[in-house]
């Protein structure tokens, strides 16, 4: 079958899936920074100087390798290449049934969102458990299909789909928002400044401000998502709520805020940028 003849939600599960492969790789060092800081102990002594993103940098670099800071890029790559796929021809599809002759409002913008996001969450949420699991460095996965073959072993297949309700609980409200955030604020802006030549600046400086909202919203689920999926037992989101609550207070919740908000904050605007501008050669309206 032809590209040009494809079915519209196939060009878009295509397009979203290259704007992953390219926002994966290049944002992968980010989100193992953002693991390693969510999962420290909290063993400092008191008056010790606080462990930050760039620490964690450095100490990866420096006790491993630096390729070792693109450790889990195979479950992303697993998880995000069909994943991103899924999302946005979901939202393609959505916003073709219901919003085909007019824009969605702010609240239809987060549904829209959120609908997508949900649907591509739980197809994929096997492959985040172990991609959680490979940045950790508590585990001694060789391969994603190892990976799976050991857990379901080990601790059954329940243990694929642990963190599902904080995983939801993180990407549906993340999604939500961003579409929102995406869609009002280049509507807000006049038709000359959103035309072709400036397009693909436009899209990327709203995915910016859209993805910083989001991200910081959507922390303290993503905080209790790593913390379950980490543990080898079977935890609920209340277990780790607590567990967080009493090892580091209110802070703990937002540990990794940085590193998340940067490559959450870069992958959505770099995907959402050249997913945009890719619909547009095929003739699609995204």
């Amino acid at each position: 079958m032809e590209l040009a003849t494809a079915h519209p939600a196939l060009k878009a599960f295509m397009c979203g899936s290259l704007s992953g492969t390219c926002s994966t790789l290049l944002f992968q060092p980010l989100d193992l920074v953002k693991t390693r800081l969510q999962t420290l102990q909290n063993n400092a002594k008191p008056g010790a100087p606080k462990v930050g993103m760039f620490t964690v940098f450095i100490n990866v670099i420096r006790t491993e390798n630096f390729f070792s800071l693109w450790k889990g890029v195979s479950p992303s790559f697993v998880r995000c290449i069909p994943g991103v796929g899924i999302y946005f021809s979901t939202f393609y599809s959505l916003k073709q049934h219901y919003f085909l002759d007019r824009a969605p409002n702010a609240g239809e913008a987060v549904l829209l969102g959120a609908g997508a996001r949900t649907v591509a969450g739980v197809c994929m949420l096997p492959f985040t458990v172990i991609k959680t699991r490979f940045e950790s460095g508590r585990y001694n996965y060789v391969s994603v299909a190892g990976a799976l073959k050991s857990m379901y072993q080990t601790e059954g297949v329940r243990a694929l789909f642990s963190g599902l309700t904080a995983t939801l609980l993180r990407d549906a409200p993340f999604s939500g928002i961003y579409v929102m955030f995406y869609s009002q604020a280049k509507r807000a802006l006049p038709q000359e400044v959103t035309s072709a030549a400036y397009s693909p600046i436009v899209n990327f400086s709203c995915g910016v401000l859209a993805g910083i909202m989001a991200s910081l919203v959507t922390q303290p689920a993503d905080v209790v998502k790593t913390h379950i999926q980490v543990s080898p037992s079977h935890w609920r989101t209340t277990d780790a709520v607590r567990y967080i609550f009493m090892e580091h207070g209110l802070r703990g919740f937002f540990r990794g805020a940085v590193p998340r908000s940067l490559r959450r904050t870069l992958m959505a605007a770099m995907a959402w940028t050249v997913y945009e501008q890719l619909m547009a050669r095929m003739g699609l309206k995204s």
